[in-house]
């Protein structure tokens, strides 16, 4: 981007136009794009944006814990511990689209409940190119959204035409953490689209590890400055393992470390050896119910970046 403060500076005054003296809604998770975009609105309308953080139980390690203390002092911060509520209605679900929307519907539900507390009448989206290009361009940038309750909102998406490093950009621009602009994308539906089959707290508890383990891994060799996304999935697969000379049954994790410009494609570069040997190692002897870890080759296309 060439002139980040400019776009700033246009985008305060078009939301400044937009929105008046009414309040509204942005859904914060902590990534790159809804939090650039929170604290861009912040910046045209004050304490008029109310930032709702949804924890909906699919978070990785600590996330929770840093957005909070991230936000809760920079923005008109709401935070809504809802995650027995989202593993409830996701209890025996294993067709990840039913999952995705399981966990639109109640997400929906929970943020309608926070928008009529205080009337708000916008509801601001951090939506990037990439979602809508990916989605054939069935995204408007001004629709109404219709609550379940009956509640209208106007949706209000400043970033919707710049990609992840554009918007990183602005986040610099705007005196982001560099911790929250590095962040590498998470998907909406969190780990359960990383834990295949159904969900359970144990499940995701070994997911959520993993994913730490290899996150730890990755980012002691610098190696993350170069990859979009580093995770690992829990499959649903179950294979022998040999643990105190016993046979022993546990669960297949798949790593996936990609690199990409603007996640339309992404290829698998090259990853030492040694490191893939390191978090296989760690993860089989950290968490017992792991007993192979495999490694995924597939570039985008013809695979999707997540599993699910």
């Amino acid at each position: 981007m060439k002139n980040p403060s400019k776009f700033i500076e246009k985008s305060i005054q078009n939301i400044k136009e937009k929105i008046g003296e009414e309040k509204a809604l942005i859904a914060l998770s902590g990534g790159v794009d809804s939090s650039v975009c929170s604290v861009l609105v912040k910046e045209a309308i004050g304490n008029n944006l109310i930032a709702v953080f949804v924890n909906h139980g699919l978070l990785r390690e600590g996330e929770a814990e840093e957005v909070c203390k991230t936000f809760k002092n920079r923005l008109n911060f709401v935070y809504v511990d809802a995650s027995d509520e989202f593993l409830d209605a996701l209890d025996g679900v294993s067709d990840p689209e039913k999952k995705r929307k399981i966990i639109g519907k109640v997400f929906i539900d929970v943020f309608e409940r926070e928008a009529e507390k205080i009337n708000a009448k916008f509801l601001v989206q951090g939506t990037i190119a990439p979602d809508w290009i990916e989605s054939e361009g069935k995204i408007k940038s001004h629709h109404n959204l219709a609550l379940p309750g009956g509640m209208i909102l106007e949706v209000l998406e400043p970033i919707r035409e710049l990609f992840k490093e554009e918007v990183r950009e602005i986040g610099l621009e705007l005196n982001l953490p560099k911790e929250i602009i590095n962040r590498q994308p998470f998907p909406g539906p969190g780990l359960a689209v990383r834990v295949i089959g159904t969900l359970t707290k144990d499940k995701l508890a070994i997911c959520r590890k993993a994913n730490e383990i290899v996150r730890e891994e990755i980012e002691s060799t610098n190696l993350h400055y170069d990859l979009w996304q580093y995770f690992a999935v829990l499959t649903d697969t179950l294979v022998t393992g040999v643990s105190k000379n016993q046979r022993k049954c546990g669960y297949l994790i798949v790593l996936r470390l990609i690199a990409s410009n603007d996640a339309m494609t992404a290829y698998v570069p090259e990853i030492p050896w040694k490191l893939l040997k390191s978090m296989s190692k760690r993860i089989t002897s950290e968490i017992q119910e792991v007993t192979h870890v495999s490694f995924s080759l597939s570039d985008k296309p013809p695979s999707t970046i997540e599993f699910a």
